[in-house]
């Protein structure tokens, strides 16, 4: 029987073992170093916040992998031997696969800071970053504050997370403006806004120079580089992005890059070895799309499309038009399209927000053919499928902008802001 071994039981794993189960009798192993069970990374978060339980993370019963015949083996790989089709295990045991998937998702970004190795700095991306965080961080009284440097999803993340618990933030962003290498001034400005108006400390424009360490090796104080400022603190968030975990394949024949290189079937140039998911680096991007994208719905279709090929329905990712969805505090955001932070040469924004500062859109459009190229919205919530159907039609930007309620989830809500949009959108059209 053949034996398909998966590394990683993140949502791309997991997703792969299921439809290879549903479509197969193959023998499947999921092989993880983090947790026995498959959870929900997104919803970390909602556990330290008080929301749910870790057991509610876990969308599966335990009893469920034994039922679908899907063995799970807690363990690091040290490394791939591809002659031998052999995962040699850093306890020294070692297993055989015919076919390999590799799905060992992100880890977070370290930049060599003094100190980033400390008792008290962690991510906040695994489990072991969440029982870091309840360890040092479970009140106001054991942590006085906290520092968060890097300003994207996952640094928001954390800031909401202490922020629940009255825990006063710091936090470092080295951009002048919060995440403004993907949000259009406009958008960016409202968040920096947002984020103070919460009473987190936001610092723009600031590095970290070093972590300080108390006599027992804990966190004590941060200093600032471009001020030389020391802020005590009792925990250090580091969200400065996230890269593919794959060191432990680096000595082997597998072509990495930044990921684990794969065509558009997911599949590397070694022989029966894949790779899907964060950790996965198409050789050139998918329709505009970056090479590698750390995205849970782009790891559960990948998922769901090699278990087609190792099943033999051999079919290309083709992952579609981009989309995406986040969370800014209590600001919901998401993305249909492509909206670049600044509007390529062929390319025109409009920008409307509303007075109380905590809902706006952006759309972006072709300013020599009219065509709907994005669009992002916070604070009000859109269908997915609307803008899905627009992209594929190419509809012009008159169109998308006349039929917005079309889009919206809630059209009553909707209707209070839509003849403001339309008027603001038809003066701006007028002007240029």
């Amino acid at each position: 029987m053949e034996h398909i071994v998966i590394i990683g039981n993140g949502i791309s794993g997991v997703t792969a073992a299921r439809h290879i189960r549903k479509l197969s009798d193959k023998k499947i192993t999921v092989v993880s170093a983090e947790t026995d069970y498959f959870f929900s990374r997104t919803a970390l978060m909602y556990v330290y916040m008080g929301h749910m339980k870790f057991e509610h993370t876990q969308p599966y019963e335990n009893w469920f992998w034994k039922k679908n015949r899907i063995e799970l083996k807690k363990g690091y790989v040290k490394q791939v031997e591809t002659e031998s089709k052999t995962l040699h295990f850093a306890a020294g045991d070692t297993l055989k696969y015919d076919k390999l998937i590799i799905a060992t998702g992100s880890k977070p970004n370290k930049f060599g800071w003094p100190g980033q190795d400390l008792e008290g700095v962690m991510g906040m991306y695994h489990k072991q970053d969440l029982e870091s965080l309840e360890k040092y961080a479970p009140n106001n009284s054991i942590c006085k504050r906290a520092v968060i440097v890097g300003g994207g999803l996952i640094g928001i993340e954390l800031a909401e997370m202490l922020n629940s618990r009255n825990i006063p933030v710091t936090f470092l962003v080295r951009e002048d403006s919060f995440w403004n290498g993907v949000l259009p001034e406009g958008e960016s400005a409202m968040i920096n806004r947002h984020i103070k108006n919460h009473h987190i400390d936001l610092r723009l424009g600031m590095n970290l120079k070093e972590i300080k360490a108390d006599e027992n090796g804990k966190v004590k104080s941060i200093i600032i580089q471009e001020t030389g400022e020391e802020i005590d603190c009792d925990v250090v968030g580091l969200t400065a992005g996230v890269s593919p975990n794959i060191d432990f394949i680096k000595d082997s024949n597998i072509e990495t890059g930044r990921g684990v290189k794969v065509n558009r079937y997911l599949e590397t140039n070694s022989p029966d070895v894949y790779a899907i998911g964060d950790c996965a680096e198409q050789h050139e991007g998918i329709n505009g799309r970056r090479p590698i994208e750390a995205v849970w719905y782009t790891g559960r279709m990948m998922g769901e499309t090699l278990a087609q090929t190792i099943c033999g329905n051999r079919i290309q990712y083709n992952p579609g038009h981009w989309f995406n969805s986040a969370k800014f505090l209590d600001i919901e955001y998401q993305t249909y399209g492509w909206v670049f932070s600044k509007p390529r040469e062929n390319e025109r924004h409009f920008h409307w927000k509303h007075e109380d500062d905590t809902k706006c859109i952006t759309v972006c459009y072709d300013k020599n053919t009219n065509a709907f190229l994005g669009i992002n919205t916070f604070g009000i919530r859109m269908r997915h499928e609307t803008f899905d159907r627009w992209l594929t039609e190419k509809r012009d930007v008159d169109y998308v902008m006349n039929h917005l309620p079309e889009a919206n989830f809630d059209p009553e809500f909707y209707s209070y802001f839509e003849a403001e949009i339309l008027s603001v959108y038809n003066k701006q059209l007028q002007i240029v």
